[in-house]
C-alpha cells in the first residue's frame, strides 16, 4: 500500500504548503508520540533541525504535538541528521526527529523520524503513523493526556559537544591532522559549527566556508551540490583537500588539492579498499545503487571485492547492508553509510575516514583518492504528460536493442522519477559516442510513446 505523506526520506515539501505546514507538524507530533507511547516509563523524543528559517515554526509545532500526548521533548538545535540519530540512541529516547530538507533550497523543509535504535522508521511504522494522522483529521481520535501529564520540553546545551566527541572517536587514535590545511564547506547548514570544530580539535588548519547561515542561504551556491566555491577556495588557499557537506550533513563530496571534484563512487572505493586492507571490511565489498559508475564495479572486482547494487535511495542501500552483512555502502551523490559508526549517512564521519587515508598515504589527495577512471556516463530526463510510456512495446523494443548493443561494454538504467512525471534514461559504457546514441534513441522512443 502506497504511503500518503511519507516519501523516500520522510515528509518533505514547500514550507507553508500542505503537507509541510505547522498544522501538519503538530499532527505528526501527536501521531508519532501516540504510536511510540509503549510501556510505563516516561517517554522522550529528541528533535534537531538544520538552519532553515521555517525550522523554528516546525520545531514549535512538533513540540506542541508531542507534549500534548505526554512525551518529553529534548531540543538540540541545529545539528546534522546523523547526530540526531546518534543522540536518539545515546539518550535512550523513544523517537528522534530531524527537521530538514537536506540539500533542497531554504523554502523547502521536511520531517524525518528515527526509531529508538537510531535507524529510520520502517514503511509499516510510517503507515501506522499516517493512519493516526488521518484519524485525527477525521475526528480527533489521538488521545490527549490530562493536564498534569503534559510533556516537558528542555534544551540540551552540550549536544554539539557530544556529537563532536563521537565524530572524533571514529578517527584513528594514532593519527592527527597537524600540518594539514583543510577547507570545509558546511553549506550554511546544520554542521556549520560542529564540522570545523571537530577538524580543528584533530589538529587541522581549518578554512571554513558556508558557515554563516541566515535562515535563507542554506545550500545556496555552497555545499556538496555546488562545489565550485569549495574548489576555488582550495586552490586559492593552497589547501591539501576540501570537504563539502550538504544542508543536513549526511552527504560528502571532496575536492583534491587541484580543485577537482571527487564523487561518492571514488570515496566509497577508497574507504572499502582501505578497510579491506585492514581486515575490517564486512561482506566482501560494498553496497551502492544502480547509478554508481561501472568503473567502480570493475575497480572493486580487480581488488577481489564485490558490489551489490540497489534501487536509488539510501533507504535501499541501508536495507541491503543490514540484510547482507555489509558495513560500507552509499550513493554516487556522496551519501555514504558506514554502519560500524552510524545508522545513516554521515558526511563528517565519512570525511574523517578519507582524511585518515590521505594522511596515512603521505601523498596528495589527487593521487590517493583517484581510484579508477569512470566510464562515460550520460543521464537525460524525458518529461511526459501521463500514461506509462515504459510499457509501450516500441519503447521496450528500443530498450532491448540498446541492452544487447551495450552487453559487456556498458550498462543501461531506465526508471521513472518518484517525485515528478519524468523518465530518467542513463547509460554508460567504454564508448562515449555509443552511449550518447543509445540514450538519444531511447529518449526519442519515450517521447513518441508519450505523445
Amino acid at each position: 500500500m502506497a504511503k500518503k505523506y511519507f516519501g523516500t526520506d520522510g515528509i518533505r515539501g514547500l514550507t507553508n504548503v500542505s503537507p509541510m505546514t505547522a498544522a501538519m507538524a503538530m499532527k505528526v507530533g501527536m501521531a508519532a508520540g501516540a504510536y511510540f507511547q509503549r510501556g510505563d516509563h516516561r517517554h522522550r523524543v529528541v528533535i534537531g533541525k538544520d538552519t532553515r528559517l521555517s525550522g523554528y515554526m516546525l520545531e514549535s509545532a512538533l513540540v506542541a504535538g508531542f507534549t500534548s500526548v505526554g512525551m518529553d521533548v529534548v531540543l538540540v538545535g541545529p545539528m546534522p541528521t546523523p547526530a540526531v540519530a546518534m543522540l536518539t540512541h545515546s539518550m535512550r529516547a523513544d523517537l528522534g526527529v530531524m527537521i530538514s530538507a537536506s540539500h533542497n533550497p531554504f523554502y523547502d523543509n521536511g520531517i524525518k523520524l528515527f526509531g529508538p535504535d537510531g535507524f529510520k522508521l520502517s514503511d509499516d511504522a510510517e503507515r501506522s503513523i499516517e493512519a493516526l494522522i488521518d484519524r485525527d483529521e477525521n475526528g480527533g481520535d489521538v488521545p490527549l493526556v490530562p493536564a498534569r501529564d503534559i510533556g516537558r520540553a528542555r534544551r540540551v546545551d552540550d549536544a554539539q559537544g557530544r556529537y563532536i566527541h563521537f565524530a572524533k572517536s571514529t578517527f584513528p587514535e594514532n593519527l592527527r591532522l597537524d600540518g594539514m590545511r583543510i577547507v570545509v564547506d558546511c553549506a550554511n547548514g546544520a554542521a556549520y559549527r560542529v564540522a570545523p570544530s571537530a577538524l580543528w580539535e584533530l589538529g587541522a588548519e581549518v578554512v571554513a566556508i558556508g558557515v554563516t547561515p541566515d535562515g535563507t542561504n542554506i545550500n545556496d551556491q555552497v555545499g556538496s551540490t555546488a562545489p565550485q566555491t569549495l574548489s576555488e577556495t582550495v586552490v586559492a588557499s593552497g589547501a591539501a583537500i576540501g570537504i563539502a557537506l550538504d544542508g543536513d550533513a549526511d552527504r560528502l563530496i571532496v575536492v583534491d588539492e587541484k580543485g577537482r571534484v571527487i564523487d561518492g563512487d571514488q570515496l566509497m572505493a577508497t574507504i572499502a579498499t582501505s578497510w579491506a586492507r585492514a581486515g575490517r571490511l564486512e561482506g566482501g565489498g560494498l553496497v551502492a545503487t544502480v547509478m554508481s559508475n561501472l568503473g567502480l564495479e570493475r575497480h572493486l572486482s580487480a581488488q577481489g571485492l564485490g558490489l551489490v547494487r540497489t534501487g536509488v535511495g539510501d533507504r535501499h542501500v541501508l536495507e541491503a547492508m543490514r540484510t547482507r552483512g555489509y558495513n560500507v555502502g552509499g550513493e554516487q551523490s556522496g551519501h555514504i553509510i558506514l554502519s560500524d559508526y552510524a545508522t545513516t549517512g554521515d558526511g563528517l564521519v565519512a570525511g574523517l575516514q578519507i582524511l585518515a587515508e590521505v594522511k596515512r598515504a603521505g601523498a596528495p589527495a589527487s593521487e590517493v583518492l583517484h581510484r579508477f577512471d569512470p566510464l562515460p556516463q550520460l543521464l537525460k530526463n524525458v518529461r511526459f504528460a501521463g500514461g506509462k510510456p515504459l510499457e509501450d512495446q516500441a519503447v521496450k523494443d528500443v530498450i532491448a536493442a540498446a541492452e544487447a548493443e551495450l552487453a559487456g561494454r556498458g550498462r543501461l538504467v531506465i526508471r521513472p522519477s518518484g517525485t515528478e512525471p519524468v523518465i530518467r534514461v542513463m547509460a554508460e559504457g567504454d564508448d562515449s559516442v555509443q552511449v550518447e546514441a543509445v540514450v538519444d534513441r531511447i529518449c526519442d522512443a519515450v517521447r513518441t510513446a508519450a505523445a
